[in-house]
């Protein structure tokens, strides 16, 4: 017969287990969904002699495995000033190997398979938009910004608040930050204790965003954006921006600059691995930035604010940095609005499928700080 500690060990990984099951169970739709498009992204993808492979997997993965390092360092680094234990190894070793723990890594390992698997695939289509559409679009979303803008373009507009060489600057390595959702961010998303309701519906919007936003939108809407119509199509309407954007990266380091020039050599070349691809509507910098605003003021009232703060900067840094149009923007969010909405439904259905009820969509609260 079991010890009584042997049978509350039991009891316990009994416990953990029907978490786990529980947890995959729930966000079954996300990788159903996720499968089924990224099966998709391959077949059109073959259908036009493109064999993705494998390696944006390699990639995307190595680049999260850096970030894992980095965060483990950090957290170890942190646990070691605050405790200072006798036995550091032993220490780590409790910290590292207790049930909770284990449970809480085994429990974000399939949204991050998600994010290592999957979305490798949609990015590659990005760079296989001229095989399915030509950049036909510039001219309208420029007439469109100017009416808007009273007959100006968004970037002059901008430019009297702006246009100083040291904000520019320090907008372009804010722009650049953005790639921090990707990764930490995600990791976030899939390993942190918050809602069950608000990991899923992020992660589902994410993979939506990624593949009707950043896949299908911007095949429909093909569009280089202001940077590139002048080396692509000889269009000399954003010449000055470029022409300013130079001059201030003679006097403090414009960071795009050197991506916008990547870029071309990669399309010129018809490179097409991960983060390659030219386009321009919707913009996904402003698409996911949003995604994360809506998301993480459900989980906290000043993130919330934060993210809000950060989208409106890239918003504004995707035009002044001549990436973008504003329309751009404005599409982005109003597709991120229907899908995050679309994704609420979803996962509420889903979660009465599984309780055998009728769905009733909850009403998104923001908790208390």
């Amino acid at each position: 017969m079991a010890s009584a500690p042997a049978q509350r060990e039991n009891a316990s990984e009994t416990a953990d287990s029907a978490l786990l099951a529980r947890r995959f169970l729930g966000e079954a739709p996300i990788l159903i969904i996720g499968c089924a498009l990224m099966v998709l992204c391959v077949a059109l993808l073959l259908s036009h002699g493109i064999n993705p492979g494998i390696a944006g997997i390699i990639a995307n993965g190595q680049i999260f495995l850096m970030f894992v390092i980095v965060l483990v360092c950090f957290d170890t680094a942190r646990e070691l000033y605050r405790h200072r234990p006798q036995s550091p190894v032993s220490h780590l070793k409790a910290r590292y190997t207790t049930p909770a723990f284990k449970r809480g890594i085994a429990a974000g390992l399939p949204m991050m398979a998600v994010a290592i698997v999957l979305l490798p695939y949609f990015s590659k289509m990005k760079s296989a938009i001229p095989l399915f559409n030509d950049y036909t679009w510039d001219a309208r979303f420029i007439a469109w910004d100017r009416a808007i803008f009273f007959g100006h373009d968004a970037w002059e507009v901008l430019q009297p608040v702006l246009g100083y060489p040291v904000v520019t600057a320090l907008l372009a390595l804010l722009y650049h930050l953005w790639f921090l959702l990707l990764y930490p961010g995600v990791m976030y998303f899939a390993f942190a204790r918050i809602d069950s309701e608000v990991r899923r519906q992020f992660f589902l919007s994410y993979v939506l965003s990624w593949t009707l936003i950043g896949g299908f939108m911007a095949t429909m809407l093909a569009s280089v954006g202001p940077c590139f119509v002048g080396p692509m199509f000889g269009d000399t309407t954003f010449d000055a921006q470029m022409a300013y954007l130079n001059a201030a990266n003679e006097q403090f380091p414009v960071m795009t600059l050197r991506v916008q020039g990547m870029l071309l050599e990669w399309y010129a070349s018809a490179e097409d691995g991960l983060g390659s691809g030219i386009t321009a509507m919707p913009s996904m910098h402003c698409a996911i930035a949003f995604l994360y605003w809506v998301a993480m003021r459900r989980v906290s009232k000043a993130w919330g604010r934060f993210f809000a703060v950060f989208f409106i900067v890239i918003w504004l840094g995707s035009v002044h940095l001549a990436y973008h149009y504003a329309v751009d923007g404005i599409v982005s969010v109003l597709a991120v609005a229907a899908i995050w909405t679309a994704s609420r439904w979803i996962v509420t259905a889903w979660d009465a499928r599984l309780a055998g009820r009728q769905p009733t969509l909850r009403t998104n609260t923001v908790p208390a700080e």
